[in-house]
């Protein structure tokens, strides 16, 4: 499938989205920073009636302080481990999770193991920085934090991972690892449902999902109206499902891009 532009999306599409998912780092966020742009964006998005949902593999810490304190509506994080959303009116954080304490406990303590041997395997990697915010999975940096390693070191890592047992995802900058079925698309229909009654499935064309990299692609598989901020054209070769629809800009700017285009189609 080749990637067609933004400006091609029709009007009908943009204007009947009732939830815009989005992943963040490199999504949302601009060489690692937040631009007031995107969160404008976010911000518009949701003043004009569309559930707004953050989809990442940022970990649990992160996740309440953007449930609470972000224009959005809730989050999926540490790729689908669980989400969070803010009850405004009853002042309350519901917070939801794919496996029990006592799984994720477990689970952890086997993660860390073999994270401790990828580390010695793979010269350069190291935990990630906000592995201490974590609740459920593992994250090894292979570019954030220290100098950048090729994707196919990191792709290396993930099998690695894979080889014992445990799911593993690569992102633009961390390889993800974790024990259990859970995974951002499940996590996402699930909230969906359960928070705003939308059923993604039957109802797949109101949701947009926008991302950027390998990671992303079962959520474009799940969502056919995706959206990709420019930088995604670099993992083309790698991504078995492709975003249907690609901005100009890269990073926070295209996600605006994308969200200036769905007001503009809604009139607002």
């Amino acid at each position: 499938m080749s990637l067609l532009p933004l400006s091609s999306c029709p009007q009908e599409v943009l204007a009947g989205f009732k939830a815009v998912l989005t992943d963040i780092d490199d999504t949302l966020t601009l060489h690692g920073r937040l631009p007031p742009e995107a969160f404008a964006a976010l911000r518009d998005l949701q003043r004009a009636g569309i559930k707004v949902i953050p989809i990442t593999g940022r970990p649990a810490g992160w996740c309440d302080h953007i449930a609470r304190q972000w224009p959005v509506d809730g989050i999926v994080g540490e790729n689908g481990a669980f989400y969070f959303r803010y009850d405004e009116p009853r002042r309350k954080m519901v917070r939801v999770y794919a496996q029990s304490a006592e799984e994720r406990q477990a689970n952890r303590a086997k993660l860390f193991a073999i994270a401790a041997r990828v580390l010695k395997e793979f010269p350069g990697t190291a935990m990630a920085s906000d592995q201490a915010y974590r609740e459920i999975d593992v994250a090894v940096d292979f570019c954030e934090d220290v100098p950048a390693l090729p994707l196919a070191t990191a792709q290396a890592i993930a099998d690695y991972f894979a080889r014992e047992g445990a799911t593993a995802k690569v992102s633009s900058i961390h390889v993800n690892a974790w024990f259990g079925l859970h995974d951002k698309l499940t996590m996402s229909r699930r909230l969906l449902a359960e928070a705003f009654e939308i059923d993604s499935k039957t109802d797949s064309e109101f949701v947009a999902y926008c991302g950027d990299s390998p990671n992303d692609a079962p959520m474009f598989a799940g969502f056919p109206n995706g959206f990709g901020v420019a930088n995604v054209l670099a993992y083309v070769k790698l991504m078995q499902h492709l975003p249907r629809y690609v901005t100009k800009a890269e990073g926070g700017l295209g996600f605006a891009e994308f969200a200036g285009a769905v007001l503009a189609a809604r009139g607002a």
